[in-house]
């Protein structure tokens, strides 16, 4: 394994063969409440992910022991002064668009709290993985905000336009036995286990091919909201990108040799 910092807030491994890395939060002393810092750290580490072909699966985690991320750093947005927070706005977007636009498939291990930015990070991943000590909300509207980080889009892509409303106007946490019920995460575990089985899943997807997970995540975040005439077209462009790839000989040939494929990526 290998490990690279970006900032002092963000740590990057990558995992045996460097087809799996780990995005891990790495601010324990604030929870990792999101600074302007620590958002530009996450939007450097996404960049940097995004561009290495090797990579084929990220996995989102947090070093503290209580807590996957508590939002915004609110005792730095209060030293702010108005223009300051707006010229602060576009660096703090870029963590969380950094995550959601990511083009390999994306897991987050979720523990303890994730609440506000929190958990628009882990939403902005493909599949939240959780164990039962995860609380999760979004209280923006309580401390005379909204959600900032996508939640009020990614929320109702999830769950529906009413339960989101529900979730979002009332600001209360919601803890993981119930956030499994409403589709809030998508896999629950048992305590302690939300990294060591979001990994594991990773490598599972991980051993696939890297050109077919790329298109097949294009596909489905492109056809979202799409009419489904319009989504099977978007789905029909991201098969033709693959269906005359290296990966697609190499996968058809893996198949009737009765093998493991060797993918070459292309």
């Amino acid at each position: 394994m290998s490990e690279e910092r970006f900032g002092e807030f963000v740590l990057v491994r990558r995992h045996g063969d460097g087809h799996v890395a780990e995005l891990a939060l790495d601010r324990p002393k604030a929870m990792n409440a999101v600074s302007s810092e620590m958002a530009r750290s996450v939007g450097a580490a996404c960049a940097a992910l995004g561009e290495d072909r090797d990579v084929r699966v990220v996995v989102v985690t947090s070093t503290h022991e209580r807590a996957f991320c508590v939002g915004a750093d609110l005792k730095e947005r209060n030293s702010l002064t108005d223009a300051e927070l707006v010229r602060q706005r576009p660096v703090a977007r870029g963590a969380y668009t950094g995550v959601l636009e990511l083009p390999v498939p994306t897991v987050a291990a979720v523990h303890g709290f994730a609440l506000g930015g929190g958990f628009e990070l882990a939403l902005a991943c493909d599949v939240i993985v959780a164990d039962r000590t995860a609380v999760v909300g979004l209280p923006e509207v309580s401390v005379g905000v909204i959600p900032g980080g996508g939640g009020t889009q990614l929320l109702p892509r999830r769950v529906g336009a009413a339960r989101a409303a529900e979730l979002i106007f009332t600001a209360r946490r919601v803890e993981a036995a119930e956030a499994s019920e409403l589709g809030l995460v998508d896999v629950l575990v048992e305590a302690g286990r939300d990294r060591e089985e979001a990994l594991a899943l990773a490598a599972r997807i991980g051993a696939n091919s890297p050109v077919g997970l790329r298109a097949a995540k294009r596909a489905l975040r492109l056809g979202q909201g799409l009419d489904l005439r319009a989504g099977l077209e978007v789905e029909d462009a991201a098969w033709r990108a693959v269906a005359f790839s290296g990966d697609r000989a190499e996968g058809v040939a893996a198949f009737n040799e009765k093998r493991a494929p060797r993918w070459p990526g292309e």
